[in-house]
């Protein structure tokens, strides 16, 4: 069964990682990204470093999305160097969840992770959980095991899809930040068995999730991925640092997707 894109708008989400270096470069990167992307039909979402998130929603007021580069599944607590999804409501919309280098370097589990999922959405945050294979699993034939196991134990506390404002990104690991995106066929493998892992659990709600792809997105490969049945968008990295092409990312999913 393909999916009906018609129901959901493209998502372009851009993860600055740690970046810029100061509040001027992060405010000026927001700023100019929102004058460029705010009339475009995609939604565009910015993912700032936690101490340039205040400032950048000041900043683009509304305009574009703003969203977390992870948060802590509790409201509050001795959790040293964690920021509570309490403290984001009011300042992001969005929160990133299962991020790979989260997983690599500050010790993530699909398990984790699970909980994040669920108390975002129940502190009406929009997760966008990311799942995705390592090198090595590709090369065992093991894609499909991994983007199973990762989404079923992500997702196994909603009660349900529907409404949730849930979002996916698939995201191989051995593509991002390397330049060697995977194809649009292999995306929408992964996206088309995500989908349909959705339907198992709510037939309903899984055609209102966004699947994004992430993994060296650029200007120059984003219309392969978009012209995909099962991608509704992208989870961008350091293309997103650059405002004119994060611009011309949001407008080529508007185009194809909006």
């Amino acid at each position: 069964m393909t999916a009906n894109p018609a129901r959901r708008r493209p998502v372009i989400a851009g993860n600055w990682k740690m970046n810029p270096d100061t509040q001027e470069e992060a405010v000026g990167l927001a700023t100019e990204v929102a004058d460029r992307v705010q009339d475009m039909s995609a939604i565009s979402v910015l993912c700032p470093p936690a101490v340039w998130l205040i400032p950048v929603a000041a900043a683009i007021g509304g305009r574009v999305g703003v969203g977390a580069q992870t948060m802590a599944a509790e409201e509050r607590g001795a959790f040293t160097g964690e920021t509570s999804p309490l403290m984001l409501r009011g300042i992001a919309e969005w929160v990133i969840i299962g991020h790979s280098e989260r997983r690599q370097y500050n010790g993530e589990t699909d398990e984790t992770c699970r909980h994040k999922v669920a108390s975002a959405v129940a502190h009406e945050l929009r997760p966008i959980l990311a799942i995705g294979e390592r090198l090595e699993e590709r090369r065992a034939g093991a894609t499909a095991a991994v983007i199973d196991r990762q989404l079923r134990i992500g997702i196994a506390d909603l009660q349900r899809i529907a409404g949730s404002s849930l979002a996916i990104a698939y995201e191989p690991v051995w593509a991002i930040g390397t330049g060697n995106a995977a194809t649009g066929d292999d995306a929408q493998a992964a996206a088309a068995q995500i989908r349909g892992i959705l339907r198992e659990r709510d037939l309903e709600g899984a055609d209102q999730v966004a699947i994004l792809y992430g993994g060296s997105v650029t200007p120059d490969n984003a219309r392969e991925f978009f012209a995909q049945p099962d991608i509704d968008g992208a989870l961008v990295g350091g293309a997103s640092l650059d405002a004119a092409g994060f611009a011309e990312i949001v407008a080529c999913a508007a185009e194809l997707r909006g």
